[in-house]
């Protein structure tokens, strides 16, 4: 599987909803910078600049973020115990 397809795929089967989150983020990380931008500049091009250009790094470190969580806690989770499998069996 490309590793595009490992980052965009049905969230819904598996719980992992780290993209529809990160665009939420990112919708509002731009709003926040851009108002502290612009009401610390007054200014609504420096302000957009900045609303740009920052959040649209730490929205993709964001994404990471989230991946790295998902797999942690996947991997925290004991395996299911197969049918098969009898302990008392020696």
């Amino acid at each position: 599987m490309s590793a595009l397809k490992l980052f965009i795929h049905d969230h819904q089967n598996n719980g992992d909803n780290s993209l529809l989150k990160t665009i939420t983020f990112a919708l509002t990380h731009f709003t926040v910078a851009f108002t502290v931008a612009f009401l610390l500049t007054g200014d609504i091009l420096i302000g957009s600049l900045i609303a740009m250009v920052e959040p649209a790094i730490n929205t993709v470190a964001y994404f990471f973020h989230e991946k790295f969580w998902a797999r942690r806690e996947r991997q925290a989770r004991p395996a299911p115990m197969s049918r098969d499998h009898n302990p008392c069996s020696a």
